[in-house]
Formats: C-alpha cells, sequence, structure tokens
C-alpha cells in the first residue's frame, strides 16, 4: 500500500502539474493524471488529486483554461476530419472518465455532497459518480493522516521559531548588558589614569631641602 510521510517539494508540485496539463491537453482524464503520478512518487490517486484541488490548481489556473481550451481544438479538429467522409458529423459521446472527472472537480475532495450548477446531470451519471467516490474512500485515511502529519509539522515549526526567537532576545539583552559593563570599566580606567598622571605631576613640583639637623624641609614653590 502506497503511504508516503514526507512532505510535498516544488518538484513534485511541478510534475504533478505538467502531467495534468499534458492529460487534460490530450483528451484524458484529470483523475488518470493523479494515478501516473501517484505512480511516479508512490503515492495515492486521492492524495494527489487533493494536492492539485487544494494547492497546485490555484497556481496554474489560467494554464488549465488554456489546455482545456486546446483540447476542444483538438477534439474540434478530429471532428472535422471525421466529417470529411460523413455528411452529417455527430460529436463524440463523451466517455465515463470524462463525466466523472468533470464532477470530481465540481465536488470538494473531503465531502461527499453534490453542489453543481449544472441541471443535466442523470442519475445514471449520479450513480457511476458514487461508485467511483465508494472506490476511493479507502483512500481518505491516508489523507486525514497527511493532514494531520502536515498540520503537527506546522506547530513544530512554529515552537522552533517562537524559541529561537526567545534565544534573539536573550542574546540581545546579553549583548546590551555587556557594552554597559564595557564602558563603565572604560570611564573606571579614564579616571584612574588621570589620577596617577595627577599624583606624578603633585610630587614632581614639590621640592626638599635638609636642615643642618637632617632633616627635610619642604621649599616654598
Amino acid at each position: 500500500m502506497k503511504d508516503r510521510q514526507d512532505a510535498w517539494t516544488e518538484e513534485n508540485d511541478l510534475l504533478l502539474a505538467e502531467t495534468v496539463l499534458r492529460h487534460v491537453r490530450e483528451g484524458s482524464t484529470q483523475l488518470n493524471a493523479f494515478e501516473e503520478v501517484g505512480d511516479e512518487l508512490n503515492r495515492t490517486s486521492a492524495a494527489c488529486g487533493f494536492r492539485w484541488n487544494a494547492v497546485v490548481r490555484h497556481q496554474y489556473e489560467k494554464a488549465l483554461q488554456l489546455a482545456k481550451k486546446q483540447r476542444k481544438q483538438r477534439m474540434r479538429a478530429l471532428g472535422q476530419e471525421q466529417g470529411k467522409k460523413k455528411l452529417l458529423y455527430t460529436p463524440p459521446t463523451p466517455s465515463i472518465e470524462n463525466v466523472t472527472e468533470e464532477v470530481y472537480e465540481a465536488i470538494p475532495v473531503s465531502s461527499p455532497t453534490i453542489t453543481t450548477s449544472n441541471n443535466d446531470l442523470s442519475i445514471d451519471v449520479v450513480i457511476r459518480y458514487l461508485e467511483t467516490f465508494r472506490g476511493q474512500t479507502g483512500n481518505i485515511q491516508a489523507i486525514q493522516h497527511e493532514n494531520s502529519r502536515l498540520r503537527k509539522e506546522n506547530d513544530d515549526l512554529h515552537r522552533k521559531i517562537q524559541e529561537l526567537e526567545k534565544q534573539v532576545t536573550q542574546l540581545e539583552a546579553n549583548a546590551t548588558t555587556i557594552q554597559e559593563d564595557y564602558e563603565t570599566l572604560m570611564q573606571i580606567m579614564n579616571r584612574a589614569r588621570k589620577l596617577v598622571l595627577f599624583d606624578e605631576e603633585d610630587r614632581s613640583a614639590t621640592s626638599f631641602k635638609m636642615d643642618r639637623n637632617g632633616n627635610l624641609e619642604k621649599l616654598a614653590e
């Protein structure tokens, strides 16, 4: 069973986006793209689909619309080629994978509730979707596990950031104390130096003489 514990990298997201856009341009489905990327990255197709709809798709919305436009142009070109052989061209009937993909995109990954503005969905389409969704429910636990892991990793990073901020604050306080102590020490040394110079000057300016009895007398300046 595929069960990846590591986080998605930029390379993984880029591979997912390129694969989905290629499948859309070539007339395939996003579900097929999720399975291909899942095999490549050793992840479940549901995890790939969740990553695409929750994160990556928002970054490639314009590219996705362009890919869908290119798919329509490609299908139109194929229809024109078939029309040369027939008097009346009949568009190809959408496959169940394409219908399932449209319903899959309209419904959030975390909820099986059908929310769509189209009234053309028949009961058969809904039943097919429910059958497909039932096959994917086995991967919901893997998605929930991955969400829990990412949430825990995010909380750990926040705690580390807070600890680093406390350490930086403490280092700044220590640096301020050291600077103050250094300035105080320099002031003391300067005062001591001035006192020594003043004492030397005072002693050098005083003169003495010896009297007859051998006593020293201080001479007047």
